[in-house]
Parts: structure tokens; sequence; C-alpha cells
């Protein structure tokens, strides 16, 4: 069964955007859960331009479904996890001038250091995932540093999937899945963990909820974007749909 976690992070960014109180990304995790996600995503930035450290340590004690923190591998995040004990935690490269997370993390060029971060959060009895592009050498260098899950980022098929006039069918696009699929494979067969997300929304997710071994989506944007119109609830809903029937409808790519 293909599992749905949903990032709450810009609930929290209309919150901050006046530094107030309201919307609370707590509230929002709820409703999500109500809605029937799987689990909650949140990314403490170093910076903290919208999730805050009271928002984690809330979301750890009021939540009943799972917590995925997305963090960058620093030694104040390590013992930010250590302490909340998040079911997950998702080391993914951050940069203080970028709008999101615009590219997997470069395992291989920092191997040494990543090793340790996963060997200290691990030690605390939490999940390690790391947010990879679809490329074997960082495949190979996540199982290295003992990461239990892969999360691969979906930001270029989502990309061309816009611009190719939404043809899940169109060369350019399949060639992403392509890629998709040949990563989840590796990661398979390497006894990982295959998860996927970023840039996935109501239009490009069947796609990617068919291929083969997936385990988990991790969806943010688009849900808050259609909570403003129809409620968290019913865009969670519509979004656990979609991937459902994706599953069961076609079957899952090979």
């Amino acid at each position: 069964m293909i599992e749905l976690g949903v990032n709450v992070d810009h609930v929290a960014t209309v919150r901050q955007a006046r530094r107030t109180y309201d919307p609370d990304p707590v509230w929002a995790a709820v409703e999500a859960h109500l809605g029937g996600a799987d689990g909650i995503t949140v990314h403490l930035r170093e910076d903290r331009r919208h999730i805050q450290d009271e928002d984690v340590r809330r979301l750890r004690e009021l939540t009943h479904i799972k917590l995925n923190l997305e963090m960058a591998a620093t030694a104040e995040m390590v013992g930010i996890a250590r302490s909340i004990k998040p079911e997950m935690a998702m080391l993914v490269p951050e940069g203080r001038h970028e709008i999101t997370t615009e590219g997997g993390l470069d395992i291989v060029a920092q191997e040494a250091a990543l090793k340790d971060a996963v060997a200290r959060i691990a030690d605390a009895g939490i999940m390690v995932s790391v947010f990879i592009d679809p490329d074997l050498r960082q495949i190979e260098a996540a199982k290295r540093i003992g990461a239990r899950v892969c999360e691969v980022h979906t930001g270029p098929y989502a990309h061309v999937f816009h611009s190719q006039g939404r043809d899940a069918e169109g060369p350019a696009v399949v060639a992403e899945l392509d890629k998709l699929a040949a990563a989840g494979r590796a990661i398979r067969e390497l006894g990982m963990r295959f998860n996927a997300g970023h840039a996935l929304n109501y239009f490009n997710i069947e796609p990617v909820a068919r291929l083969q071994g997936i385990r988990e989506l991790h969806i943010g944007h688009a849900i808050v974007s259609r909570a403003i119109y129809v409620g968290m609830r019913e865009a969670v809903r519509e979004m656990k749909r979609l991937m459902t029937e994706a599953r069961f409808s076609l079957g899952a790519r090979p």
C-alpha cells in the first residue's frame, strides 16, 4: 500500500508572514490525518523561515501519525532530531538563498561527514532517509553511509511534465519516469526503502504512484494550495484517492 506524507511547511509560511499564531501547522497536521495522511513532514530549516522549533515539539507530542523531520546534516539539527525523536529524519541539502530545495543531496562529495550524522541519528532509534537525485552513484553512497530510505527527487520529472503539455506518454516525460523507475529498482536491490517527492501535484501524481515498489510520496505545496479552496481534509483525501487509484487501476510501472 502506497502511503502519503503531507508536508505542512507552507501553513507555517503563511503564519510567519505576519509573525502571529495562525494558521497553526499542528492543527493542519491533525486535519491532514483526518483526511487520510499516513504521516506528516516538516523541514526545520537553519534560518527558521517557516517551521519553528516549537512546532516540531508540538507535532511530536500532539499528532498520532508518523513524523518525518527534514533537516540539514548539521550538528545542531542532529541534536534536535535526537531530542525530538521523529519516526524518520530525512537529510536534505539546504541553501539560505534558495526558495525551496533545488536538488538532491550530494552524498558522494561528503560521505564521511554524512556517515557520522546518520550513525548519530540512527543511534537514537530514528530511521534515516536521504533526499537524492535518481543517480546510481548517490544511491550506492546512501547505502554505504547507512541510510535506510532514499527519497528520490521528482522535481525534474514534474518540470518536464508541466512544460511538455502534461502528457504522461510524451517521450520527455517517459524518459524522466524511466530514470525514477531505474532508481527505485536500484534502491530496492540494495535493501533500502524507495520514497519520492518534490513538486508533485494533482496532475502529475499518478504516473509516479504507479512506479514499482514505491513506498511513500511526500507532498506539501500542492496540498496546502488546494486546501485554501477546499480545506485540508478534502485536499488530502483527494490526493490520497488519486494515489490509491493509480496503484490499483493500471498496475505498477515495471
